[in-house]
Parts: structure tokens; C-alpha cells; sequence
């Protein structure tokens, strides 16, 4: 009589093939139609990555990709198909994507992979819960630990499911067993690594930007951020202060807080190459190379800031998305004061002075990220220009930056709402009352006589910075009578 033993050890010598009947095709084909109608439901949902034609191409490739190397594979023996790293197609997506279309897709992944096996239950169940758990666990994946992280949770799942499905048994293998949890720790490794390449060489090859990235060209020791330190340092100051303000409005609203502050820190790169011919550069007291120039001269110089960002951007290999801040955050807005001087120069008329020599090339912002960076950049010069006195004053000064950037269409092209405008008023009114708060001035100390002698109590300052209050010391105050 043929045993079921019997018959595995005949198929794992080749001499016994199983051949699919049309009702197993049928069964098969109605499967992967019901996965991608599941998909196809999904993106409906998700207009953003549907017309991501890009990243729709690469979630596919990934897809057929582990689709085709799992069948081939885990169809072998059961050891095999635990150490095979379907769970670092989920993390990729999640790295590249987000984790809502790793957790969507990698579904009927799990479903197909595990199709017709003999273990079909267990390595469905393995694969689903293993590749959920790292995904939650990467999150953002803002650090290569994270990635390391989200492969040993991975890992723990994975080989709670081996313990899981194995204990009920009636005659409980633990070597097994043991071999199964050394296979799944040694997919979280696996996955976790293929990770990080993945990802790595995915976005360097279809211009992703990813968090890890993004985190990775923010450190101070960045080449070019080092460079901007050195050649431009009131630059970099600038564009710290713009960072925290973009930044915190980001998360304030909902658009992507670690993208926008990446970009702040590079969107004024060009000034390094002519650092001197822009105001927070110069030596207080020295004269401005302005003044000597022409209004269209000055103009160019300010405008060319934008076109050698760029360059700089491409020669240290900055993502798209980065180069993409340095273009936007003027948008096509003119350069005001040269412009106000060259109307001055043909007293007042406007059909001698052509505008187009005073505009930024653009292209306007195209998200929100670079819309509030642009906000903020505008905001942040005009309060430090203008030192508003109190929290009303500079909430005033911030609205008609903001709506000067509306009026003339430079938001047009973002999806950013009355409602998103108002929280970035609260929010940029917030950060910058922290930054430009009034200081304490404190009084000289000086030598009195006994009899001239008084006490001078700090004040905030005022108009005038000199401005103190005094009051009498005990000795010469005057009496009072008792009533």
C-alpha cells in the first residue's frame, strides 16, 4: 500500500510528477483575478499612487518579482520556503511608498506565494503576519537600524507562527520546531538586508527620495551643507531659522515634516557661489555691492542664486524632490526691491521697466512641501526686517506675506486650503516668537555715591533700547505720613 510518506519520497525523487487538471487552473486563475480586482479596489481609493505611473511600475516589477523567485522556490521544502525573504518586498514598498500600499499589496502576495502547497495555511499565515509586523515596526524608516529593527520583529513573528502551528500537534517535533525558528530569524536578517539595497538602488535609479536619504544628506557634515557653513555662514543661519519654521507647519498640517525640512536647509545653496551680494552675508557697516549696480545687474546676481542651487544639486547628487525646493521657492515672484528701484529710476512708469527682467524663473511651487517652504523663507525675512513689537504685529506681517503669495498665483499649483493657510499662520506666528521674543536688557553697573545711589530694574526692550526705569533707593525715598 502507497503511504503518504511513501508518495513524498517518490515526488522528492522525481518520479512521481503531479499534473494540474483545468478545474486546478480555473481555481488558480479565479484567485489571481480576485487579487487583482482586491488591488484595483485599492488604488481606486488611492488617487495619489494611481497616477504615480513610476511607482505603480515599480510595485509591480517587485511584485512579479518575489511572485515568480517565491514559486520557484518554496515549493522545495518547508525549511526553504521559511527562509525566503518575501517579507523585504513589503518593507521596500513601505521604505519607497508607505506602509499602506506594502500592507495592501503584500496581502495577496502572502495568498499566491502559498497557493497549492502543502503547507498553504501555515505559509500564508507565516508570510501575512511576519510582513505586517515589519512594516509597522519600520514606519518611516528614518535610520538603517530601523530597517534592522523591523527584520527582527519580523523574525519573532515569524517563528511564534512555527511554534504556533507545530504545538497542537499530537507528536510534537521540537527539532523541528527549532529549525523552523532558525529558518525565520534567519529571514529577518535576509529580509531586513535585501532592504536596504533594495531601496537603496531603487530610488537612486527612479529618483525616490526616501526617508533614510533624506535623514542621511541633513547631517552637519554633508559636503554641501559644510560648504555652505564655510563660504556662506549668514546662509546657513538663514536657512536653519526656515527650516524649524517649515518644518513644524509641515507637521502641523499634515505634508511631510522630514522632506521639508531637508529642503529648507538646501533651498539657498546658489548663494555660496557670490555669498557677499546677499544681506544676511554682509559685515554690518560694509558697503553693499548693490548699491554700485544697475537694478537689472542686481537682479540677475539675485536671480542667478536659484540656477547655480541647481547646479550645485546635480554635482552632489541631491534627490529630485530636493532640487525641486531650490527651483520653487521663489516661484516666479519678482525681485521686489529691484524692481521698486528700477520704477524709482523711471519715475514711476511702468511701460519702461520690463518686469520679465525681475522674475524668477520659476517653476512655482507644485506641493505643499515647497509652497510652505516658500511661505516661510518670505516670512521669515520680512520679521526679521521688520522686528514687529508684539505677537499681533508679526501674526499681521506673516498673513500679508502669505497673502501676497496668494494674490499673485504662486499657490495656485499646490492643494493647500484656506483652512491649511490659517494653521500655518498659528504656526509660523509660534516659531518665530520663540526665535525674535524680546530680551532682557541688562542694566550697567556702575559706581554711585551712597546719596546718588539707586536701584535699576531690567526692562523688556522698547523703541528705545536705552529706556530703564528707576526707582529711589530706601535712603532717599520720600516719607510718607501715616494715616
Amino acid at each position: 500500500m502507497l503511504t503518504a510518506a511513501n508518495l513524498e519520497a517518490l515526488q522528492n525523487l522525481g518520479l512521481v510528477q503531479s499534473v494540474f487538471s483545468w478545474r486546478d487552473l480555473l481555481a488558480a486563475a479565479g484567485l489571481v483575478l480576485l487579487s487583482v480586482t482586491f488591488i484595483l479596489l485599492y488604488l481606486r481609493r488611492n488617487r495619489k499612487l494611481l497616477k504615480d505611473s513610476r511607482g505603480l511600475t515599480v510595485i509591480a516589477i517587485l511584485y512579479l518579482a518575489f511572485l515568480v523567485g517565491a514559486r520557484l522556490v518554496v515549493s522545495q521544502e518547508l525549511v526553504i520556503a521559511y527562509v525566503f525573504p518575501l517579507a523585504a518586498f513589503s518593507l521596500t514598498v513601505t521604505a519607497l511608498f508607505g506602509a499602506e500600499p506594502a500592507l495592501i499589496a503584500t496581502l495577496p502576495l502572502s495568498i499566491l506565494v502559498a497557493y497549492g502547497l502543502q503547507d498553504s495555511s501555515e505559509l500564508t499565515l507565516y508570510y501575512i503576519l511576519s510582513s505586517f509586523f515589519g512594516v509597522l515596526t519600520l514606519g518611516r524608516g528614518q535610520r538603517v537600524m530601523t530597517f534592522f529593527w523591523a527584520g527582527t520583529v519580523s523574525a519573532l513573528c515569524g517563528s511564534l507562527v512555527a511554534v504556533i502551528h507545530h504545538l497542537p500537534l499530537t507528536n510534537v517535533n521540537w527539532l523541528e520546531i527549532s529549525v523552523l525558528v532558525g529558518a525565520a530569524l534567519l529571514n529577518g536578517i535576509a529580509s531586513a538586508s535585501l532592504t536596504v539595497l533594495l531601496q537603496f538602488f531603487l530610488a537612486q535609479f527612479l529618483g525616490l527620495t526616501t526617508a533614510l536619504q533624506l535623514m542621511e544628506i541633513s547631517r552637519p557634515d554633508h559636503p554641501l551643507l559644510q560648504l555652505i557653513l564655510r563660504n556662506a555662514p549668514g546662509t546657513y543661519q538663514h536657512s536653519l531659522q526656515v527650516a524649524n519654521l517649515a518644518e513644524q507647519a509641515a507637521e502641523r498640517i499634515g505634508a511631510d515634516p522630514i522632506l521639508t525640512r531637508v529642503g529648507a536647509l538646501y533651498h539657498d545653496v546658489g548663494k555660496v557661489l557670490n555669498p557677499m551680494f546677499y544681506i544676511e552675508n554682509q559685515v554690518p557697516g560694509s558697503p553693499n555691492p548693490h548699491d554700485k549696480l544697475a537694478p537689472t545687474a542686481s537682479a540677475r546676481i539675485i536671480i542667478q542664486h536659484v540656477i547655480d542651487g541647481q547646479e550645485l544639486a546635480r554635482k552632489y547628487r541631491l534627490p529630485g524632490r530636493i532640487r525641486d525646493f531650490i527651483l520653487e521657492h521663489h516661484g516666479t515672484m519678482l525681485t521686489s526691491y529691484q524692481y521698486a528701484k528700477a520704477l524709482e529710476a523711471a519715475n514711476g512708469d511702468e511701460s519702461k521697466v520690463d518686469q520679465e527682467q525681475f522674475r524668477y524663473p520659476g517653476p512655482k511651487p507644485g506641493s505643499r512641501e515647497t509652497a510652505i517652504l516658500m511661505l516661510a523663507d518670505g516670512s521669515e525675512a520680512r520679521v526679521r526686517a521688520e522686528r514687529p513689537k508684539d505677537e499681533n504685529e508679526m501674526r499681521n506681517v506673516i498673513r500679508s506675506v502669505i497673502e501676497n503669495r496668494v494674490a499673485s498665483g504662486q499657490l495656485d499649483d499646490t492643494n493647500l486650503t484656506l483652512r491649511d493657510l490659517d494653521q500655518i499662520t498659528d504656526s509660523f506666528t509660534t516659531t518665530l516668537r520663540g526665535i525674535y521674543h524680546p530680551r532682557i536688557e541688562y542694566p550697567k553697573i556702575e559706581k554711585h555715591t551712597a546719596a546718588q545711589q539707586v536701584d535699576t530694574i531690567p526692562t523688556l526692550h522698547t523703541n528705545n533700547p536705552s529706556t530703564e526705569i528707576t526707582t529711589p533707593s530706601r535712603a532717599d525715598s520720600p516719607k510718607t505720613e501715616p494715616r
